[in-house]
């Protein structure tokens, strides 16, 4: 076997010597560097050495699962998302599982999930059971429950722990820096009381970590010696001049340099591609489509070419779901419904107001006010009168609702679009800022694509439909090609249509949505089905536009990245340049550039519409003074 690992890559020989000392290890590796190699590396020697040990890799994505398994396959080698892991672990433990989402449901000090109705759950439940929907009064978890679930499970029930480390003598996750803490949780700190041997090891990149609800890095662990890091300096994808680029962005002490392989893909004649940076910037008004004139790339190929944008007001119109945006941004009445909230507040007027309506509240307010200092205290502003003409039905429909529900109504553009990049059979993410509404209806158009895709065992895993004939595979047909055809229809009937047919299920998240969402639901359900579809086109990456974060994992030839923090008080990408502001804004617009950075395996451009002198200066630090330019 010492023969068999001199073979393996430097990095992978240091991670078997702290599997070897039983030390849980992290491999930190930049974008690029070959990380996916390395632990199809790992496992397949640790099957080598050990081959009836059991070894799991867990991932973030479906994807990633299908790409382990096309490369390494044993029969005890487990391979799975990692909400599949966590629930074939505990789900054999029934009693338990009901004791604990029972103490999650109804206990003060653990209370995590509302249950909507009567009964609670109860012992009169007969399983806990995982699915695409969440009907906690019936027992039945979705993907964010079962987080929450498992890692209080593992903390009750320390017998859990001996059991996982019996069955796993080596537990791999990969892109670790998308995970929940509370898989980090169970994995080092929940199974640390176990006496078993086992080795956990993580795969991932501090840098890419760019969703809030993840675990970022796990320097905590290593600065205290529970994990050992191996760093990987290499890449191999990126041509030269954007991965020097990437180095100036690291704060991780990480410096890439090009891979001795002469076969990587960013090498060419045995020497690395150089590539091309650019820098653009303009003064006055914006400029970019003259930017775009000037880089002349084939924005028509989404697959080759990308715009990324931090905010997708722009894009909206253009790629189709402007009505869509309009009601998540641009809704006048709820900002009239705010400035009537906040006078009540400033005034501090105590009527009880529980019992009106929103149009009842606005007279209220205005009795016996007839100045015209008063009035304009109260009614809309200019702006909120043109909107509310234009829009009178609308504001009438808003007046009629009870005060109480409207007033705690909240709608915001990041409930229509989650900035994660979906793959439409990853249905395990979880800390999504879509509401319950937009989810619901991507669920329904990915049960459609996973059909027509023919990718028949996900569908029925997914809709539940029985399947015991050939009536039954003929009446799926027919129902499939029925939902495809109601592009013109309002969505509301598609939601409808779907769950009768069976082909997504209205559960409680979307009922409690619904009860306490209504005028936002009204609004919405009259839209046709087609405007919705091109959201999903947009969210799944179909078109040339995209957000800065949906692009995390993907690659391009030519990448124009479009700086503009749109609005956003965690992002400011000034602050970036310049090096000022709160440090929290500029580690999150430092990742987030440098994840935009790295997906380019030709050409990278960045467009920075009326930057300071101090930005402009460190553009020239980090592109080259003959790459930054302006654009007249």
């Amino acid at each position: 076997m010492v023969e068999a690992r001199l073979k393996l890559e430097p990095e992978v020989q240091e991670i078997f010597g702290h599997i070897d000392a039983n030390q849980n290890f992290v491999l930190s590796g930049g974008a690029g560097s070959g990380k996916t190699y390395s632990l199809v590396q790992t496992i397949r020697q640790a099957i080598a050495e050990r081959p009836l040990a059991g070894v799991a890799c867990i991932t973030y994505t479906n994807a990633a699962v299908r790409e382990i398994e096309d490369r390494v396959t044993s029969e005890h080698l487990t391979v799975c998302t990692i909400h599949d892991f966590l629930w074939d672990n505990i789900k054999s433990f029934q009693g338990e599982l009901k004791a604990i989402l029972l103490q999650l449901i109804s206990d003060p000090d653990e209370k995590r999930f509302e249950v909507i109705g009567d009964p609670l759950v109860t012992e009169e439940i007969e399983e806990i059971q995982y699915k695409e929907y969440t009907r906690l009064r019936n027992g039945i978890i979705s993907h964010d429950e079962l987080l929450v679930l498992a890692e209080s499970m593992f903390r009750n029930y320390p017998k859990l722990c001996d059991i996982l480390k019996d069955r796993y003598k080596l537990i791999l996750v990969d892109e670790y820096q998308d995970t929940s803490p509370l898989v980090v949780e169970i994995l080092i700190d929940h199974l640390r009381r176990s006496a078993r041997k086992s080795v956990i090891g993580f795969f991932g990149d501090s840098m890419q970590s760019i969703y809030d609800d993840s675990i970022g890095d796990l320097k905590v662990f290593v600065d205290d010696y529970r994990i050992k890091e191996v760093k990987k300096e290499q890449n191999r994808r990126s041509p030269r001049l954007v991965y020097e680029l990437a180095n100036k962005l690291r704060t991780d002490g990480i410096e890439q340099t090009h891979s001795e392989d002469p076969k990587a893909p960013n090498m060419k004649n045995g020497a690395v591609k150089d590539g091309e940076v650019k820098f653009f910037y303009t003064t006055g008004t914006e400029k970019l489509a003259a930017v775009k004139a000037l880089l002349g790339w084939d924005f028509s190929q989404a697959k080759k070419t990308k715009e990324l944008n931090l905010t997708h007001n722009q894009i909206a119109p253009k790629a189709g779901f402007g009505e869509l945006m309009d009601i998540y941004n641009s809704d006048k009445i709820l900002d009239y419904r705010d400035r009537i909230k906040i006078y009540i507040k400033t005034n501090s007027i105590t009527d009880d107001f529980s019992t009106m309506t929103f149009g009842e509240v606005i007279a209220k307010l205005l009795e016996g006010k007839t100045t015209a200092a008063e009035l304009k205290k109260i009614n809309p502003t200019d702006g909120m009168k043109a909107f509310i003409d234009a829009n009178t039905d609308l504001f009438e429909t808003a007046k009629s609702y009870p005060w109480e529900e409207f007033r705690k109504l909240y709608i915001d553009k990041d409930s229509l679009i989650d900035d994660k990049k979906e793959d439409s059979e990853d249905t395990g993410r979880t800390g999504t800022r879509r509401d319950r509404l937009i989810s619901h209806l991507v669920k329904i158009q990915e049960n459609v694509d996973l059909y027509i895709a023919e990718k028949y065992n996900d569908f029925l895993r997914r809709t539940e439909f029985p399947i015991k004939s050939i009536a039954d595979k003929r009446q799926i047909r027919e129902v499939v090609t029925e939902l495809s055809a109601m592009t013109e229809h309002s969505i509301e009937e598609v939601i409808e249509f779907a769950h009768n047919k069976g082909i997504c299920k209205i559960d409680d998240r979307l009922t409690n949505f619904i009860a306490t969402n209504r005028y936002l639901y009204d609004r919405v359900k009259a839209l046709k089905f087609a405007v919705f579809q091109k959201l999903f086109a947009y969210l799944e990456c179909y078109t040339s536009y995209s957000t800065q974060h949906k692009i995390k994992g993907t690659q391009y030839d030519n990448v124009l990245v479009v700086l503009d923090n749109g609005n956003w008080s965690k992002y400011n990408f000034q602050y970036l340049f310049e090096g000022n502001g709160t440090e929290s804004v500029r580690n999150r617009s430092s990742k987030l550039f440098y994840v935009c950075c790295t997906r380019s395996v030709e050409k990278l451009a960045v467009y920075f519409h009326a930057p300071s002198d101090e930005t402009i200066a460190k553009a020239k630090d980090w592109f080259g003074e003959g790459n930054v330019i302006l654009v007249a």
